[in-house]
């Protein structure tokens, strides 16, 4: 018999092979009746800056791994119709390859981990990396890496998720909340790939203070002003609501943690401007903030809409037994939170450390999170990797991948579920690559659609 509720916990995996075998993750054909995707994203456009929807599509237009970006909710949907085996993590809900990569601890350390927690819920953990290893086969194509490279990169992405999962459910519960993925030791792991080295490098540079020639202009009397580069930042329309922003950021301060709360204290708001960032956001109401200290030291604040997670409503009921039990009640209760609060809760519990100025506030019924705009913060373009650099660095993801949702409790079971063998990395390895085709032709049918003015995209914005 086990002897400990982790035994337990890894017996419980190893039964539920026999209720989803590993290779059905392989599978994917589109259900009857699948989602016009197209539809889908028309629908997520409610309630986005109308004239900020043709930049959206045509960012999505860019390519397929660009449309993959901006359709979380599409495979989301997707996946709803896929083999789970019912245990669920905090999921990043948006785990493709662009979204991995490094910036400062509180200690000023850089690490490397998952940067982004839009579409942040309770969820399946299989989810996150069929969308990992989905997401390494497209930029894979975009870097024209042949096919047998294609499979072996996400194929490295899911190993690597597997053999530092079986890790992390041997370690104790405090000491997998404490591990982290130093920027150092990953480099040294995936043997110091030249592209990835010198992003690493080129992050450290990216400060408050480096970044206030290249995104401010001093005006006439030394008083210092975010720079408009229309369409992407912008003042219009941010001065008639000054007040209310200055208020938001007033109020944002009280979800901060005491000491936090007395740093920023210790800074002046000076400039506010509209932003436009990333590709599934595109369209949501987001600010950069300019904040000065009694010194003169910069701070740059992002101000960003959290619009429902896309991913949660297709999240599947969870089976009843103890530990999904406890998950079950922790996925109530972020679905009551508010939008802001939802994602930090998510990135807090995710992430190995946490910007120190990560807080959340609601104004006029709109929810918001805000962060550091620049922390020595980087990212890598998969789609600029060669074959092998591109292997390597998908196995980094897998590793980071892994520790984020050994973090939920669930290590123990998903490693008895996955095991030593290699059956689920090339499951997830053939979905991917199926998967990666339905991208495709999905990506397909948004330049038809654009060609044929169902919509209106703007291009290279």
């Amino acid at each position: 018999m086990p002897e400990t509720p982790r035994d337990r916990e890894r017996l419980l995996g190893r039964r539920l092979r026999k209720v989803v075998p590993r290779s059905a993750h392989g599978e994917w054909e589109p259900p009857a009746g699948r989602a016009d995707p197209l539809a889908v994203l028309e629908a997520e456009n409610a309630g986005r800056i109308p004239a900020l929807v043709p930049v959206r599509w045509g960012r999505m237009l860019e390519s397929p791994f660009a449309f993959l970006r901006g359709a979380a909710g599409v495979m989301a949907g997707d996946l709803a119709s896929t083999p789970t085996v019912g245990v669920h993590v905090q999921l990043c809900g948006d785990a493709h390859v662009a979204n991995f990569g490094v910036f400062a601890s509180p200690e000023r350390r850089l690490l490397f981990d998952v940067t982004d927690f839009d579409e942040t819920t309770p969820g399946p953990w299989e989810w996150d990396l069929k969308r990992l290893a989905t997401s390494v086969v497209l930029a894979a194509r975009e870097a024209e890496v042949r096919a047998v490279g294609q499979r072996g990169a996400a194929r490295a992405a899911a190993r690597a998720y597997r053999r530092h999962m079986a890790r992390f459910a041997r370690m104790g519960t405090l000491e997998v909340w404490y591990e982290r993925v130093d920027a150092k030791a990953a480099l040294r792991a995936v043997g110091r790939p030249a592209a990835v080295e010198h992003r690493f490098a080129a992050a450290r540079q990216r400060t408050s203070w480096a970044a206030l020639p290249a995104l401010t202009v001093l005006e006439d009397g030394g008083r210092r002003r975010i720079a408009d580069h229309p369409p992407l930042v912008t003042h219009a329309g941010t001065e008639e609501h000054a007040a209310a922003l200055a208020d938001t950021l007033e109020r944002y301060r009280a979800s901060l943690e005491d000491d936090r709360r007395a740093l920023l204290e210790r800074f002046e708001l000076v400039d506010v401007a509209a932003k436009v960032v990333g590709v599934g956001s595109v369209g949501t109401r987001c600010f950069v903030t300019l904040f000065m200290s009694d010194d003169r030291e910069p701070l740059f604040l992002q101000v960003k809409e959290a619009r429902p997670s896309a991913v949660a409503p297709h999240v599947p009921r969870l089976r009843a037994h103890a530990r999904v039990a406890a998950q079950a009640r922790r996925g109530a209760t972020q679905a009551r939170r508010s939008g802001g609060r939802r994602v930090v809760g998510g990135q807090r519990l995710m992430q190995a450390a946490s910007d120190i100025f990560l807080g959340w506030v609601t104004t006029d019924g709109t929810d918001y999170y805000l962060r550091q705009l620049r922390d020595m913060k980087g990212s890598v373009d998969p789609g600029r990797l060669q074959a092998r650099d591109l292997a390597d660095y998908a196995e980094l993801c897998g590793w980071a991948l892994a520790r984020a949702h050994a973090r939920s409790g669930a290590a123990a079971s998903i490693a008895g579920y996955a095991g030593s063998g290699t059956v689920l990395d090339e499951a997830v390895a053939r979905f991917a690559l199926s998967y990666a085709d339905q991208t495709e032709r999905d990506h397909a049918a948004l330049v038809r659609a654009a060609r044929d003015g169902r919509i209106v995209a703007t291009p290279g914005t």
